[in-house]
């Protein structure tokens, strides 16, 4: 059974991460874009948002710092929730 994911949840996700920036979230493109392409809707397209991190000069800190924080939602370095668990299982 998958959990839904309330939006209170992805605000205080998004607040937690926006209160202390890491030093490279400034330069990510998502930072200049709708936050809400990041945290799509269970079902929804993730094609916006992986489409602008395939160009982002931080996609790899950005995947890290994902995979470090154990992200639960939203697309962090071009990647779901569901491909980073995928990643994380293969390098374990």
């Amino acid at each position: 059974m998958t959990a839904l994911v309330s939006l209170a949840d992805v605000a205080a996700v998004t607040a937690a991460a926006l209160a202390e920036p890491e030093p490279w979230q400034d330069r990510g493109l998502c930072a200049q874009t709708d936050p809400d392409a990041f945290f799509p809707e269970k079902g929804g397209s993730t094609r916006d948002a992986k489409s602008i991190c395939l160009r982002c000069p931080v996609r790899s800190e950005c995947l890290e710092y994902a995979l470090e924080h154990d992200e639960r939602f939203g697309i962090w370095g071009g990647m779901s929730e569901r491909e980073r668990r995928r990643l994380k299982r293969r390098t374990v």
